[in-house]
């Protein structure tokens, strides 16, 4: 197997990849990697009008940001090209023409007004909706005919009316299907552009694609696919249908269960890592226990043996767990460069440009808090913007009032301006404070509490003495003297 591994990712360009998609997407570049093959990308864009500007690079940015390469395909040529179906049209057309010249496909010269009436009919009378097949038996006489008055048509294919198609799927075992359950559907167009299935049959026997690998809605495809081959006398690559995502209600995935596309997830601040092992996980166990795993670990244990044929369901609060869970792990330097372009992105000009070794030091304090890279600049935004917008209550603690308040804040201004810049390290202060607040008959959480609050606005943040040593002796005092004025004039 893992000398002749040909497995591709056939995204069409009509919008940004969602989450199912790119991780059909993914478990193909697994698949590949772990057995030594080839993973290939190919632009299925012969559905012309719906078309997306801009979703081929939508969806190739996506996959580098997520470290998914490909081996050939667009940005990266290979000896199967061009990797673009709208450039492979000549391919198509041959095939079908092929086809309709040893009488396994015909032209079909209904219009769509005949079409769309007979469904309806068939819905009325609760039949299976499909077409009649009307046009396959048309005499030689009466195609003449019809070509001669110039009518459009499209290409179908002669599907065996009796028997049954079986493969045996690599994840989900033996399937098979009636054929008669199966109209003669579109090989070619009326514009002359195959369907997909016309041309996902040639391009996966011409660029010697040996696994198709792709999500379970295309399942009821996989009889027509396996016909189209035998009927062009194709061997036939091993298929293998992956698992549902479903939503944690076992909904179909929607925005509501924060499926946003794959680029929205950069953007909300997960990482890249985060996604490829939650993701993996998305049908795929290493042994059923194991949550986090680094991307070599899944590379170098992923079979499609171990790939689940149940839904899998797709939990956004057990991915920003497991977002925080990597951003921790993060060295601190990498971690604030990735949070460096959330803060220049959401603050302000006049606090910018952000100092990165000050940002250095701020990091460690919220490394064990941050889930996602997107809180960075709510979380962080006292660090930076001295004017803090708090109620002056919030100031007075339980027990106090507004003299004892602004008495405290002074006190601790003034015994912090007193400390020497070289000694204004968290342990130094904690000790000094300690001592001032107990001078003062204050409870630590008194003392403290009006402190925090003076300093950052909030009154949930990290450990407060190495918040101070941070944000430096000069704007920890400048910060106090606010408090005190907004007392005073509230």
């Amino acid at each position: 197997m893992s000398d002749n591994v040909r497995v591709r990712y056939a995204p069409s360009p009509t919008g940004n990849p969602h989450i199912g998609n790119i991780r059909t997407a993914m478990f193909n570049w697994l698949f590949a990697r772990r057995h030594d093959g080839q993973f290939i990308v190919r632009v299925e864009d012969t559905d012309q009008g719906r078309i997306t500007e801009g979703a081929v690079d939508h969806i190739l940015d996506g996959l580098e940001w997520l470290g998914i390469d490909w081996d050939e395909g667009p940005r990266v040529g290979g000896p199967y090209g061009p990797y673009f179906q709208s450039e492979r049209l000549e391919r198509y057309n041959a095939a079908a023409e092929q086809l309709v010249a040893s009488g396994k496909a015909y032209r079909c010269y209904c219009t769509p007004e005949r079409v769309a009436e007979l469904r309806k009919e068939q819905a009325r009378n609760k039949q299976r909706q499909g077409y009649d097949s009307h046009c396959r038996f048309l005499t030689g006489e009466e195609r003449e005919e019809k070509e001669s008055q110039g009518l459009s048509w499209v290409v179908r294919f002669a599907m065996p009316q009796s028997g049954v198609t079986s493969v045996e799927d690599v994840i989900r075992g033996h399937v098979e299907w009636q054929n008669e359950l199966t109209d003669d559907f579109v090989l070619v167009k009326s514009d002359g552009f195959p369907t997909y299935h016309m041309a996902v049959v040639v391009d996966d026997h011409a660029m010697d694609i040996s696994h198709v690998l792709r999500a379970e809605e295309w399942l009821p495809s996989t009889p027509r696919h396996v016909q189209l081959f035998r009927a062009l006398d194709l061997p036939m690559p091993r298929f293998g249908h992956l698992p549902m995502i479903l939503g944690s209600d076992r909904a179909k995935l929607s925005k509501r269960h924060g499926a946003t596309s794959l680029m929205e997830y950069r953007d909300d601040g997960f990482v890249p890592e985060a996604l490829i092992n939650f993701m993996a996980l998305l049908g795929w166990s290493l042994d059923g226990e194991t949550d986090v795993m680094t991307v070599d670990t899944i590379r170098e244990h992923f079979t499609l043996e171990r790939v689940g044929k149940p839904a899998a369901i797709f939990d956004l609060d057990k991915l920003q767990w497991m977002n925080g869970m990597y951003l921790r792990q993060l060295d601190v330097s990498d971690l604030a460069d990735r949070i460096r372009p959330f803060l220049e992105s959401a603050y302000p000009a006049d606090l910018l440009p952000i100092d990165r070794e000050y940002l250095l030091r701020i990091t460690p304090l919220v490394q064990e808090r941050i889930k996602t890279l997107a809180e960075a600049p709510e979380m962080l935004s006292y660090f930076f913007d001295d004017t803090l917008e708090y109620d002056p209550d919030s100031l007075v603690q339980r027990g106090m009032d507004t003299p004892s308040t602004m008495a405290l804040l002074r006190r601790a201004a003034d015994d912090l301006g007193k400390v020497d810049p070289a000694d204004f390290g968290h342990e130094h202060l904690e000790g000094l404070l300690r001592a001032t607040g107990q001078e003062l008959e204050l409870s630590g959480r008194q003392f403290f509490g009006a402190l925090r609050t003076a300093i950052t606005g909030r009154t949930a943040t990290p450990p407060l003495f190495e918040m101070m040593e941070v944000m430096g002796a000069e704007r920890v005092t400048q910060r106090l003297a606010a408090a005190v004025a907004n007392l005073s004039s509230h």
